[in-house]
């Protein structure tokens, strides 16, 4: 990998307590061919032994000893990553990963929004995915009382529950039908003891504008040297069981064909007016007279579209689009939505 070749980045993330250095320990000590910076966007350490390397500004540098690299960063994290690049460019460091840790208290949303809005950033750097530990035994409590832990849980492309051992099988019923009510696009999946296969969380792509789009999927990783990990299945939302009221919920739109120029408009207009509530959004789109899907994907007003592959002519033209936003109108969004459609009738659901 060359100096100027962009940097895969996972951004990890999770409430307090949730255990995210325990799973970052579970990865250097078992993947040790992993050259990754490890970047704590608080200060304090990783829990793992290592030698001071070189404090410069706001940002100390430790080495570990599977050649990775540690960095407390305490005052602006852009410039703490410019500096990691500039040493990696003059060869004072070695690393072919980020992995962003950021503190339990953190909304995700400025830290993602970082990795597109500055230039050298958005050139040198690929934001791979948002990874948010889940703590089972708490994440009830803790999503009724504080928003930014419902706000870390809309923001992931995964989420990783922790401490499962801990609940009962009704209250881990209800936890998954709440957070797939938060966020029905992420995989879930599930840590023992901070064990975790590294092909579950890193170097998942989400952020590729590509086809890999997933609605309420399942992983099921196989851990070495451990009991296989429970298999989830997709769970039937139940109103008459909740006992919540998330302001932030996911939403999906569905229908066939769409005209081009309706559904810009659309989306155009959407991020306009709520832009600011809408944490995350991810779609196929059926153009018609168009051969190929057009896919979105985007974080607050910051959007992108790319053309993918062709439909087959065995599968139904389908546009679907994920929306996890905050106190949303979304009665108002569907009308609109579906005034993009170019056939007399939606794909029928």
């Amino acid at each position: 990998m060359t100096a100027l070749s962009p940097l895969p980045v996972t951004i990890l993330t999770g409430f307090l307590g949730s255990g995210k250095t325990t799973l970052i320990n579970h990865l250097l000590k078992n993947y040790p061919n992993e050259k990754i910076a490890i970047v704590e966007n608080e200060f304090g350490a990783v829990g793992i032994d290592g030698g001071l390397l070189e404090r410069r500004g706001d940002v100390e540098v430790i080495e570990l000893t599977n050649g990775c690299v540690c960095c407390s960063v305490r005052g602006e994290l852009t410039e703490a990553l410019k500096n990691l690049l500039t040493q990696r460019d003059e060869g004072k460091l070695s690393f072919e990963r980020l992995l962003l840790e950021t503190t339990g208290l953190a909304d995700p949303a400025p830290i993602i929004q970082t990795f597109f809005v500055d230039d050298v950033l958005r050139e040198r750097l690929m934001l791979d995915a948002v990874i948010t530990l889940v703590d089972a035994e708490h994440a009830q409590k803790q999503l009724s009382e504080h928003r930014v832990a419902v706000s870390q849980v809309g923001f992931a492309d995964r989420l990783i529950l922790t401490k499962l051992d801990r609940i009962d099988e009704e209250t881990k019923r209800l936890l998954l039908e709440r957070l797939r009510a938060i966020n029905a696009r992420a995989v879930v999946c599930e840590a023992r003891s901070g064990r975790l296969e590294k092909e579950a969380w890193i170097g998942i792509e989400a952020f590729n504008l590509d086809e890999g789009f997933t609605l309420n999927a399942t992983f099921t990783p196989s851990l070495k040297n451990s009991a296989t990990p429970l298999r989830f299945r997709p769970l039937e939302q139940s109103d008459a069981s909740r006992s919540w009221n998330d302001d932030i919920t996911s939403h999906v739109f569905e229908t066939g064909d769409v005209d081009i120029k309706r559904i810009g408009a659309f989306m155009e207009g959407a991020i306009e007016k709520y832009g600011n509530d809408m944490l995350r959004y991810k779609g196929i789109l059926a153009v018609a007279g168009e051969p190929r899907r057009l896919i979105v994907q985007g974080i607050h007003r910051v959007v992108g579209f790319d053309y993918g592959s062709e439909w087959r002519a065995d599968e139904a033209r389908k546009t679907m689009l994920v929306i996890i936003g905050r106190s949303l109108p979304i009665d108002s969004l569907e009308r609109e939505f579906m005034s993009c459609v170019s056939q007399s009738e939606a794909y029928p659901r």
